[in-house]
């Protein structure tokens, strides 16, 4: 600063006309106002330049990162294509299938269990209180047809309404006698009879049990229940003696010539079953034998804790072999229709991608990624990456894939 001061002060005399003391010291007080005036301004435009350089630095990065990710695209978008001597072709054992549309066949294996037809359940009980005086059928898995007596009950209310109604039918009858009765009277009498047959008719007293009623004029002390269908006991609520009310469950019984079979479907298999699809049920324990089913109904809700849904399947029982609560293994045959398919072996899964190899010529193979859909037993669905008609290797790729990896430096 004390030079500055100097220099300054000289510059302003040397202008004022002062004479100067040398011509040395002209030179030298000229070139220090040069370096102090120039110097600050070389700096600041260093300075200038390092911020504007500093705005410009994202835009020439980002501009040489986009560069740089369309080589890297580039790159990417190259597909890899391998050429491998015949020799080592026929050493590993290359071979291929053509890709071309078929039906992918499916086999959904589970297990099932066999359950009572619901449509073919019926439980035994009466509309009237009384005591079981008789019992006709005593045991559980008897086997009764329909119509079959199964116990006869004693009860005073049937007794009282038979009554009623012999005396309303005896009035009845005697109107008709030509007695010269009042219309209205005949009337009142004539639906006297009908409530009364009615009240019987609604105590499951059949039209058969009236007729006799009305031919011998005589109320029975005991009704008889009879079996609503054919089938097997399957639970016998009642003892001979024992006292029943309305509504009681006396017996339950079952049809066990067609039953259901509820197999478990896994969650990831629940697209692909459908109402209608013919299935095929085995027993473990009768080897060599095979039924035939149809799925008719599939579980709308999903069970939490071993994640699958119920499919119910509907089948016929020859011989009553199908017993409730035996396990069975169950066979759903799935169809897909035609559809673009591969070999499954074709495909190599790394976890995140599908990769196939296409054979271009004998030799050259061609690296594709593709997207797969629908798996079949043996074939697979190809959505994306493979066209009709091209050769994809299905034997020998894992070699020709390792083969690239070490070409291309395991990229």
């Amino acid at each position: 600063m004390r030079n500055e001061k100097w220099v300054m002060t000289s510059a302003v005399e040397v202008r004022a006309g002062k004479p100067a003391e040398s011509a040395d010291t002209r030179k030298s007080n000229l070139l220090l106002t040069l370096v102090f005036f120039f110097v600050p301004i070389l700096f600041s435009s260093h300075a200038f330049g390092q911020e504007h350089a500093g705005h410009a630095g994202p835009i020439q990065s980002q501009a040489s990162g986009s560069a740089g990710r369309s080589a890297a695209t580039v790159k990417q978008e190259a597909v890899p294509v391998i050429t491998i001597s015949p020799d080592k072709v026929q050493l590993i054992g290359v071979r291929t299938a053509v890709a071309d549309y078929r039906s992918l066949d499916k086999q959904i294996r589970t297990v099932g269990k066999v359950e009572p037809d619901e449509t073919r359940l019926a439980f035994v009980n009466t509309k009237i209180a009384g005591w079981v005086k008789k019992l006709y059928v005593d045991y559980t898995g008897q086997q009764v047809v329909k119509g079959q007596p199964l116990l006869s009950i004693y009860s005073p209310d049937l007794v009282t309404a038979q009554e009623e109604y012999l005396i309303a039918l005896r009035s009845v009858r005697s109107s008709l006698t030509g007695t010269g009765d009042m219309a209205e009277i005949e009337a009142s009498r004539s639906e006297l009879l009908q409530s009364a047959k009615r009240r019987l008719q609604l105590w499951d007293i059949t039209d058969a049990q009236i007729a006799e009623l009305e031919k011998t004029g005589k109320p029975r002390t005991e009704m008889t229940i009879e079996a609503p269908l054919s089938g097997i006991v399957l639970d016998k609520m009642v003892l001979e003696g024992g006292y029943i009310t309305p509504g009681m469950n006396l017996y339950k019984i079952a049809d066990l010539s067609s039953i259901w079979i509820m197999a478990d479907i896994y969650e990831y298999e629940v697209p692909l079953v459908r109402v209608g699809q013919a299935a095929l049920v085995t027993l473990p324990y009768y080897s060599g034998q095979s039924y035939h089913a149809i799925v008719d109904f599939i579980d709308p809700s999903l069970d939490p804790v071993s994640r699958t849904v119920k499919a119910r399947l509907a089948m016929k029982n020859p011989g009553l072999l199908l017993k409730p609560e035996m396990f069975a293994n169950v066979e759903i045959m799935v169809s897909s229709g035609s559809r673009l398919a591969i070999p499954r072996e074709a495909v190599i899964d790394s976890g995140t991608r599908q990769i196939v190899y296409v054979e271009k010529k004998p030799g050259v193979y061609e690296m594709r990624r593709v997207t797969v859909g629908l798996r079949g037993e043996d074939y697979v669905e190809v959505l994306k990456g493979i066209k009709r008609g091209e050769r994809v290797v299905t034997s020998g790729n894992f070699f020709i894939d390792s083969e690239s990896q070490l070409r291309s430096g395991g990229n």
